[in-house]
């Protein structure tokens, strides 16, 4: 595997860009979307984009650099307009890290850190070539994807969202990404433009970061997204050492344009423009989803004289020269591809076997066989749980459920949900008065009240559980001894949580309250309104009573059962964090009375991060899918059934509890205090903190189990004069056919007087061998990776002198042990 990073970024932006373009079009088979544009400007670019921006307006410059509401929407996230009589078309922009989010059908593709897990640029390339596709039949001009902020801590809430802890192998894959995206003639954003590695306090947060930090661990994915043409970079919510990143021109001029060479637009982050003259001239060019700064304010700034008019034709120039570069700019129509649904689920199956991650396996309890008895349990184990909330959310093509899948291969198969997170119908006779708690329904226009008393026998624990339909302005008023007990939640949280636990049966959206009631009389008011065309509402609970009898009922089907599959789920969404890296719920105790009663269980975990596991040695394998979407039943099933060996290994440390990770313990680093968050741990991001302060991850970057065994041998490393090439031999020892991961780590250079990690990830190589294979594998090392930033000459020095590099199957698992001088 080699580096797809430039490897010193003040060599010509130019030539570094035309060599990402090129490895695209060697890998594809021809020349990418943007290599097909240059060539129709007849080798000329740029002539015409100057050409109209002669003819432009100031208002018609303006329009161009913010967005605007969509006259003939599609769903999308964005819209930009064009200028009709000079033949600029519209643009629309959609999100899309795991597939296409507008309203119409779309391939749900498995989350991108399920991706990621796979080890895989080729895999990452035509991930990226199914949404370009889609994304141009679905009538979209810009992907906001992807995203390629590091895992920082286990709480971000969009971990899924993006690929890894590690800089080198974000820096891979989203380079393939763009690639592939690019490739079919989407214009592909990179975001966020930087260090948005938290949803606590985004909009505002000041993340202090030193200069070094800052390249060594995340701007590396950035720019590789920018050798690799990415058209669009899209400025964070927060703030880097004290200035908002969307008007932070060390950022956004500083590296992006002048150290990097970027060309394309940089626009915003939906509603993260602060001011106007500022953010033009550092160096924003768009603002997004509407023209609050870059609208009529800065029309009439450049008017005023107090924004260079030529700070505007540097935007437009920009933003019209990415469309031109994708034929966008020809005068016709862009010819639009039909969706090929059929290869966009045949891709999104592969990602999820290849992805599938196989923490545990004891007393050969996977794979299962056919014919067997098999209690499946959970709810996610009888409805999907596809992918997450936010702009993760896509429309799927259609969703089986795991037990579904699981049911053509045992004998016979029983479900139990283990916890009804739906609630269970309030006791009769516990409302005075009582009413429909099951199905009130509200007329168009009308306005239901409710004003009564809920008797409690004894103190207890209860979750109040809502079911509405509608948009959330038609949520009824639920007050509890005059407290409400669901009060709206700004963005994301309401409008777009898109996933299993928040949705009922019948397609209502769900809600939940827990507290502590005390004995005797509560008096509860519900206000319901009927809208323009009527609404319906439930009113359950959910009790430590209710949760016993769940449990109990699960521990039956696992005693009946030779084999248990256990789902685990956590739903989790942009705009919030999660608390915890427990399972939410009663899913501990659960997992804890099934495995007593049947040791033989897998705990399948559809969760968005690194989760902890008290539970571990209790049970028989874990097999984490993260969110795996539209055909993550059939991939698990398959995974399962030892149909495909679960090849996928962990891109993020997965720590033992809530109380040893790089962010625990210290609130400075995460989530911050008085709106500042500090970079402490500097370049010791993930694995390489665990390395650094020697704690025992629960599971360790890189880590993933066979069905077979693999070994190493014959470790060599020689200086090439432009890089290391190590070679090693990797024998599947085993009976059956797999998949392994092999990682090389290099150690730090004796000739730099800086704090360098113990080991950085140096390269890797999948591999599928056949039962008894050897192979020769030469993995090459390139020289950023064996470089440390020097913040005193502001450039990369590269680390010399005798560097000790390990062979192994994981950040701890490390096997094989060489040498090598680097630099001559």
């Amino acid at each position: 595997m080699t580096d797809t990073v430039p490897r010193f970024p003040r060599r010509s932006a130019l030539r570094l860009l035309g060599g990402a373009i090129a490895v695209a079009a060697a890998a594809t088979g021809g020349p990418t979307a943007p290599a097909r544009a240059h060539a129709r400007d007849g080798g000329a670019p740029g002539t015409r984009v100057d050409a109209l921006l002669a003819r432009l307006t100031l208002d018609e410059k303006i329009s161009l650099l913010h967005g605007a509401t969509d006259p003939s929407p599609l769903g999308q996230a964005g819209h930009l307009p064009g200028v009709e009589r000079l033949g600029i078309p519209p643009l629309r922009l959609a999100d899309g890290p795991a597939g296409v989010r507008v309203t119409r059908h779309a391939t749900a593709l498995p989350a991108p850190v399920l991706l990621a897990s796979a080890f895989d640029p080729d895999l990452a390339r035509r991930y990226g070539q199914v949404i370009g596709r889609e994304g141009r039949a679905l009538g979209q001009d810009v992907l906001l994807s992807p995203m390629v902020n590091l895992i920082r801590t286990p709480y971000a809430g969009r971990n899924f969202e993006t690929f890894s802890e590690d800089p080198l192998l974000s820096a891979h894959l989203v380079a393939a990404e763009i690639e592939g995206i690019q490739g079919e003639g989407l214009i592909a954003t990179v975001k966020h433009f930087a260090l948005n590695n938290q949803e606590h306090d985004r909009m505002s947060v000041d993340v202090r970061v030193d200069e070094r930090t800052l390249h060594e661990t995340e701007l590396r994915g950035f720019e590789a997204a920018v050798a690799a043409g990415a058209g669009a970079v899209m400025g964070a919510y927060n703030k880097v050492n004290g200035t908002f990143a969307c008007e932070n021109a060390a950022l956004l001029t500083g590296v992006l344009r002048e150290r990097w060479g970027f060309t394309g637009w940089v626009m915003s982050d939906w509603s993260a423009v602060h001011s106007t003259r500022e953010a033009l001239l550092a160096g924003l060019d768009m603002e997004m989803p509407d023209g609050t700064h870059f609208g009529t304010p800065l029309a009439s700034a450049v008017r005023d004289g107090g924004v260079p008019a030529t700070y505007v034709d540097r935007a437009v120039r920009r933003v019209l020269g990415v469309m031109d570069r994708f034929g966008l700019l020809d005068g016709t129509a862009p010819r639009r591809p039909e969706r090929d649904a059929r290869a966009g689920a045949a891709v999104a199956r592969e990602v999820a076997e290849a992805g599938a991650i196989l923490l545990r396996n004891e007393r050969g309890t996977l794979p299962l066989a056919d014919g067997g008895s098999v209690a499946v349990i959970g709810p996610t184990g009888a409805r999907p749980l596809v992918g997450g909330g936010g702009s993760a959310h896509v429309v799927p093509e259609h969703a089986d459920s795991p037990l579904d899948a699981l049911r053509p291969r045992a004998a016979r198969v029983t479900h139990a949900l283990g916890e009804d997170v739906f609630g269970k119908p309030v006791p009769a006779g516990a409302l005075d008065p009582g009413f429909d708690t099951e199905a009130q329904r509200v007329e168009p226009g009308r306005t239901w009240t409710y004003d009564g008393t809920l008797t409690v026998t004894d103190p207890e624990d209860w979750t109040f559980v809502l079911h509405y339909s509608g948009t959330p302005p038609l949520r009824p008023e639920v007050l509890l001894d005059g407290e409400n007990l669901f009060p709206l939640m700004p963005g994301w949280n309401e409008y777009f949580t898109g996933g299993l636990l928040t949705h009922a049966d019948d397609g209502l959206s769900v809600r939940r309250k827990a507290l502590r009631l005390t004995r005797g009389a509560h008096r509860l008011t519900i206000t319901a309104r009927g809208g323009d065309t009527g609404s319906l509402f439930r009113l359950r609970r959910i009790t430590a009573a209710t949760r016993a009898d769940d449990v109990a009922e699960a521990v039956r089907a696992a005693r009946a059962a030779r084999d248990v599959v256990l789902f685990a789920y956590e739903d989790a969404i942009e705009g919030q964090d999660r608390t915890t890296i427990a399972l939410p719920g009663n899913q501990e105790r659960l997992i804890e009375a099934v495995t007593a009663a049947n040791p033989r269980t897998t705990v399948v975990l559809n969760t968005s991060s690194a989760t902890s596991m008290p539970w571990l040695e209790r049970t028989g394998a874990v097999l984490q899918m993260y969110y795996p979407g539209q055909e993550g039943a059939a991939a698990t099933a398959a995974v399962l059934y030892g149909d495909r060996d679960p090849g996928g290994r962990l891109t993020q440390s997965f720590p033992a509890d809530d109380d040893h990770h790089p962010v625990a313990g210290d609130p400075r680093r995460y989530p911050g205090v008085d709106g500042t968050e500090t970079y402490a741990e500097g370049v010791h991001v993930g694995h390489r903190w665990y390395d650094a302060e020697d704690v025992r991850p629960l599971f360790p970057f890189g880590h993933g189990l066979s069905y077979t065994s693999f070994t190493y041998a014959d470790p060599d490393a020689r200086w090439t004069g432009d890089g290391l090439d190590v070679s090693f031999t990797v024998r599947n020892t085993g009976r059956r056919d797999g998949v392994d991961v092999p990682q090389v780590y290099a150690g730090p250079s004796p000739d730099l007087p800086l704090d360098q990690p113990v080991r950085v990830l140096a390269g890797y190589r999948r591999l599928s061998l056949r039962a008894g294979e050897e192979r020769r594998v030469t993995v090459r090392v390139e020289p950023r990776t064996l470089s440390s930033w020097d913040a005193g000459v502001h450039d990369w020095a590269l680390g010399t002198g005798v560097r000790t590099l390990w062979i192994g199957a994981s950040s701890r698992d490390l096997r094989l042990r060489t040498s090598a001088r680097v630099g001559g």
